[in-house]
């Protein structure tokens, strides 16, 4: 028998503050810093984006997503038996934000207590985190070693930005998809492709650590957003068709393209070059900007509640983000 994994639920997550174009370059103007809702939207095709408050973190946003995907999936924290969370921005440098998620969820019940003792752990990959842990979910569970997982992306990336640098502070929000992937006789997941290249660290970077008790060099995010297009682009289309390659599909095949939601111009291109209609693409990057990790999760469950997904569909996620790390899933629905 062959085993694959398979969503059975999605949920997502966005903090209540939503802050429009209009909003961000107000408070942008009180620090002498010049935008504008024109040319926010004319480069990235973001009109708004949810930041979390003071003392909210990744793994607040990231339980109330696994809480709509498991009602989704009707399971309990008790039915899981592996978390991972794909996150830039942890709770803390350590333990984990998978480790803080299980032990929220533990206590949502007296059942939900048999989540304690589940693998937890944290997959880094910035931007391509979520695709990353769903191809490890997706290997544990084939693997047998787990039936049932949550995979979650949640970022409070407002917290790395530079609001004195109009490039990079318009783009980036905060938020939470999350997954519950179980382990099916019938084809789910159909094939994964995941890559990086270190060389292009400086491209997309936050060049800061904690060192006795200090925050050494400078911890926001940095940005050549040039060079960010150029090779996004390129990998993008280059794992698509590696992706579809191992299923033995084509692009004509896809119902769906869940891309990671970083600008539209990207999404257009990457779109363009699989000769996709923009009526096949979810989009959600005008409503919710970049959300690193989250942003596919969020796209997807988007996808799902508004009816556009429908069983049995061929959807396409595909992600890249700082490392440079690349990546994509196929997967039946």
């Amino acid at each position: 028998m062959t085993l694959y994994s398979r969503i059975a639920g999605t949920g997502s997550y966005l903090p209540p503050r939503r802050l429009s174009n209009a909003d961000l370059v107000a408070d942008l103007a009180r620090q002498g810093v010049e935008s504008s809702d024109d040319w926010i939207v004319e480069r990235t095709g973001i009109r708004a984006r949810h930041f979390a408050d003071t003392g909210v973190f990744s793994s607040d946003l990231a339980f109330e997503a696994c809480k709509q995907a498991l009602n989704a999936a009707g399971r309990g924290p008790q039915d899981i038996d592996l978390v991972i969370v794909a996150t830039s921005t942890p709770d803390m440098v350590f333990p984990s934000t998978a480790c803080i998620l299980q032990h929220k969820l533990a206590q949502l019940s007296p059942e939900a207590a048999g989540i304690a003792g589940a693998p937890a752990f944290d997959v880094q990959a910035v931007c391509a985190g979520f695709i990353y842990a769903m191809s490890v979910a997706d290997a544990m569970i084939r693997a047998g070693n787990a039936r049932r997982a949550l995979v979650v992306g949640a970022e409070v990336f407002s917290r790395l930005l530079d609001f004195q640098d109009r490039t990079t502070c318009v783009l980036f929000g905060d938020g939470a998809g999350a997954v519950v992937l179980e382990a099916s006789e019938q084809a789910g997941i159909l094939a994964t492709d995941i890559h990086a290249d270190g060389k292009h660290v400086g491209l997309l970077c936050v060049p800061g650590h904690v060192h006795g008790g200090e925050v050494l060099g400078h911890p926001v995010l940095k940005m050549d957003g040039q060079g960010v297009f150029k090779l996004a682009v390129g990998v993008l289309e280059e794992t698509a068709r590696a992706v579809l390659a191992k299923a033995g599909l084509q692009d004509t095949d896809l119902d769906w393209l869940v891309p990671h939601q970083a600008n539209i111009r990207i999404i257009q291109s990457t779109a363009k070059k699989l000769k996709l209609p923009m009526d096949k693409v979810i989009l959600t990057v005008a409503e919710h900007g970049n959300t690193s990790a989250a942003s596919i999760p969020l796209a997807l469950d988007a996808g799902v509640r508004s009816g556009q997904v429908k069983p049995g569909q061929l959807l396409m996620l595909e992600g890249v983000g700082g490392g440079f790390a690349w990546g994509s899933v196929l997967l039946r629905y």
